[in-house]
């Protein structure tokens, strides 16, 4: 039932009028939740909500236009109230437990996201075409150019649309059993002017109107609002994420936090750390737009700006050149300072990060990571670690062979050396390819190896570089070959390490794999994960119900040991009061223990 009215939807004619933004946004959303669709047989309320979005949208579509921009306020509440339908429907609605691939799984949860977003949004009018129709209806004399624009905005520039319009209106008029909001005299006025704006207009040669209908064709359709960057107000071709949560173009979040800024431009809230996470899902999503509109993503203007920009670069290409010949052929003092000079050149901004590698520091840096010297081993994977967080440089880094070398860092270097190697692997594993490779090349175990005896910093790089990859599920494998659960564990039950949060992220992704769900529930894990859903932060109660939910799926007598732990009653006060997701997984456990009990 929802399938086939989501069909009906995709079905109806491309939006037309001062609506056609919120009509495209509505459709698009709801054609993006098509993987979900096809899963449901009833689901009742999102059957209804569609059913109403899809009235709504055929409303607009034969409604009248000059009475959509004069009055459509009470467009823009239904528009709301549709939105809100969804978003409620899909509240109640566990789709995280329906079998459906992770990545379709990301893009429902983004789509339910923005259906909350537009339930509570109101698009304030358009202020220049309400004074365009203001000045038509006031003014005596014509004025062609705010016709012009009044027809253009409405899209009534045919005679054959200016017939549809008034069918509308009569139509409008006969519905509403008289004068509707008492405005007929003055929508009738101006599709009388805009009649005579299209009649007086010159007629087109017959080749300029194949041109025109082209023009009209092809005309670009409305970004939607979740596709911009909030700084550029462009297409995002490279969305990535912030510590804050917002969503931004890759080259200008980065110019703006190369210019010193330590805060999230749109919020102003302090970021508590400046990496980039690529947003995959949000960038396939308009992937998806680009082509069902017929529109080539720009190409990335990033290394063309880059390269004309180098000249900003801390060094001139004589002072590059040197520093080269000293890393190739020096002797070991110059190398290690060659080497010092390029790590802190990297870190300082992206325009270093180009110059370095375009003059062929990459494979000489790669070469240094074999060292007999310690410190030059440190410099060198410190500067590949910098320079790898411009995107292009990662695909050159991994091409001189350094995720071997890197992984004998790891292994072998100081804990200095160790902690960086961790976290250049983690920054060439955001690359999808390099998490096969990465875990290939025997990472992962050294990795584990950090996470228990590093550094405090160094363990947090281990955790976040072992998350990155096990997102890969080969990679889960080889973490549970290499003993990491037993780890986990032992800093669940110890939190004075500081390592919880860290723990019940990684067992959180683990536990989505039978082996490594097997071994979790071998160590067990009941009470540990009972008392964090009882007293832990928002974040680590939703990853201990996610791990709980996990575990009491694949065998009731899980569900039977929570519920003698005591884990009901704090089920049910998360299920009130937690995240979206720990509300969703208590509430899935709490129905697991009914029907336990039932059993």
């Amino acid at each position: 039932m929802p399938a086939r009215v989501a069909a009906e939807i995709a079905a109806l004619p491309e939006p037309r009028g001062p609506m056609r933004r919120l009509c495209g946004d509505l459709a698009r959303r709801i054609r993006l939740l098509a993987p979900l669709l096809q899963q449901l047989q009833g689901a009742l309320p999102l059957a209804d909500a569609l059913g109403a979005a899809r009235d709504l949208l055929r409303a607009v579509h034969d409604g009248s236009k000059i009475y959509q921009a004069m009055r459509g306020d009470g467009l823009l509440d239904r528009f709301a109230s549709v939105n809100r339908q969804i978003q409620l429907a899909l509240d109640a609605l566990p789709y995280h437990t329906f079998d459906m691939p992770e990545e379709v799984q990301e893009q429902v949860a983004l789509v339910h996201s923005q259906f909350k977003r537009a339930a509570t949004r109101t698009d304030p009018p358009d202020a220049q075409l309400s004074k365009d129709i203001s000045s038509a209806l006031a003014d005596k004399t014509f004025d062609p150019l705010v016709f012009t624009r009044i027809s253009e905005k409405l899209q009534l520039q045919t005679m054959a649309d200016i017939k549809k319009e008034s069918v509308a209106l009569h139509e409008m008029v006969i519905s509403s059993g008289g004068e509707p909001d008492g405005c007929v005299e003055e929508m009738s006025s101006l599709l009388k002017k805009l009649k005579d704006c299209v009649i007086t207009e010159k007629a087109p040669a017959p080749e300029t109107l194949t041109a025109r209908s082209a023009s009209i064709k092809h005309r670009s359709p409305i970004i939607p609002d979740e596709f911009r960057c909030p700084i550029s107000l462009e297409l995002m071709q490279d969305p990535v994420i912030v510590s804050s949560g917002q969503t931004y173009e890759r080259s200008c979040i980065q110019k703006w936090l190369d210019s010193g800024h330590k805060t999230c431009p749109k919020t102003q809230q302090p970021l508590s750390h400046t990496s980039l996470t690529p947003n995959f899902v949000l960038k396939s999503l308009i992937a998806q737009w680009c082509e069902a509109n017929g529109i080539e993503l720009p190409k990335n203007k990033a290394n063309s700006r880059d390269r004309k920009s180098a000249k900003s670069s801390d060094y001139d290409h004589a002072g590059l050149v040197s520093l080269m010949t000293r890393l190739r052929g020096g002797n070991q003092d110059e190398q290690r300072a060659a080497a010092g000079e390029i790590r802190l050149l990297a870190k300082r901004n992206v325009n270093n990060r180009i110059c370095i590698a375009e003059a062929g520091a990459i494979p000489l840096l790669v070469n240094l990571l074999s060292s007999s010297d310690p410190r030059t081993q440190e410099h060198a994977v410190t500067a590949l670690l910098n320079l790898s967080i411009h995107e292009n440089n990662k695909a050159s880094i991994v091409g001189s062979h350094a995720i071997p070398k890197i992984v004998e860092v790891l292994k072998t270097g100081s804990m200095e050396a160790r902690e960086n190697a961790a976290a250049t692997l983690f920054s060439l594993s955001v690359v999808d390819e390099n998490k096969i490779t990465i875990g290939g090349a025997g990472a992962i175990p050294p990795l584990i190896n950090l996470l228990c005896d590093g550094s405090p910093r160094g363990k947090k790089d281990a955790a976040t570089a072992i998350f990155n990859l096990c997102i890969y599920q080969g990679n889960k494998i080889r973490a549970v070959k290499a003993g990491i659960v037993i780890h986990l564990m032992n800093f669940l039950v110890d939190p004075t390490g500081g390592m919880t949060d860290e723990a019940l992220t990684l067992l959180a992704i683990l536990a989505g794999n039978p082996e490594a769900r097997a071994v979790i529930a071998q160590s067990d894990p009941i009470p540990p994960l009972v008392e964090v859903i009882k007293t832990g932060s928002p974040r680590n109660r939703e990853n201990a119900a996610a791990i709980l939910w996990s575990l009491c799926c694949a065998d009731v007598e899980q569900t039977r040991a929570a519920k003698a732990a005591g884990a009901e009653d704090a089920l049910k006060e998360l299920s009130e009061s937690g995240t979206d997701r720990a509300k969703r997984k208590s509430s899935s456990i709490l129905e697991l223990m009914r029907q336990a009990e039932e059993a």
